[in-house]
């Protein structure tokens, strides 16, 4: 105490030995259990921040976005128009780009059989396309309509396939009754007939013909027992005659 009669105080540090040894322990575990009870909370914070990073750099950036679309499988269809047709815009993030809507506007091109899109990382939309395959060609003014298995014209060309049979009608498409019957046809003809063939004529219903080499046809009727009239006009290509009429093919005619 001063002369004035006022305590003065004056903060010294403990040592380390001021403290027991047993409250030294005493808070060191203490401390330890506060590390291991926070441990989980941190580690699920760093992952959290992790996942979000990740998120954001695939879901929201450039980084992880278009840079190409490539097609593969086309051989009519220009790679160019698939691209335009998808209509993916460059940089979209690749996590985020609809593929459903793509593949759907793809498959809206005529000659497009099936489709298939998917992302290829880091930067890649594969467009896989498998066209459809002609069967026959359909004359349209100057130009020639490719006809696949489905009855669908989807593409013109300048000139016919040589590989292709020439087939006439009058509106072609999978809906069209007349188209269903030449197809028909044309799947049950012999090799000798399709060697000869030059056309095949559907006029109506029943007024189906073939017309062969050397001004020759062959007088189908309507589509209905085709596999006996291809092997009864087969049989008869030696024959001498210009019109060969297998329309009831238990009573053939050559004349």
């Amino acid at each position: 105490m001063t002369r004035t009669g006022v305590r003065r105080w004056r903060l010294v540090r403990a040592g380390t030995d001021a403290v027991p040894p047993s409250v030294r322990r005493f808070m060191r575990r203490a401390r330890q259990r506060r590390l291991r009870a926070a441990a989980p909370w941190v580690a699920a914070a760093a992952v959290l921040a992790v996942v979000g990073l990740g998120a954001w750099l695939v879901y929201g950036t450039a980084v992880f976005g278009v840079a190409q679309v490539r097609v593969t499988g086309t051989q009519l269809l220009p790679a160019e128009r698939v691209v335009a047709a998808a209509a993916i815009a460059p940089r979209t993030p690749l996590a985020r780009v609809d593929l459903a809507a793509a593949r759907a506007r793809v498959a809206a091109l005529p000659p497009v059989a099936e489709v298939r899109v998917e992302r290829q990382w880091p930067g890649t939309i594969l467009v896989a396309v498998r066209e459809r395959t002609a069967v026959a060609a359909v004359p349209r003014g100057r130009e020639f309509l490719l006809l696949d298995d489905a009855g669908v014209a989807y593409h013109p060309m300048p000139a016919r396939p040589a590989h292709l049979p020439l087939v006439r009608l009058a509106a072609p498409g999978p809906d069209d009754p007349q188209t269903r019957s030449a197809l028909r046809v044309l799947a049950a003809l012999s090799g000798e007939l399709r060697e000869q063939l030059t056309a095949l004529v559907v006029e109506g219903p029943a007024r189906i013909r073939l017309e062969l080499r050397r001004g020759r046809q062959v007088i189908w009727g309507d589509a209905t027992e085709n596999a006996a009239k291809a092997r009864v006009a087969t049989a008869l290509l030696a024959r001498k005659g210009r019109v060969i009429d297998v329309s009831a093919p238990d009573v053939v005619t050559v004349r």
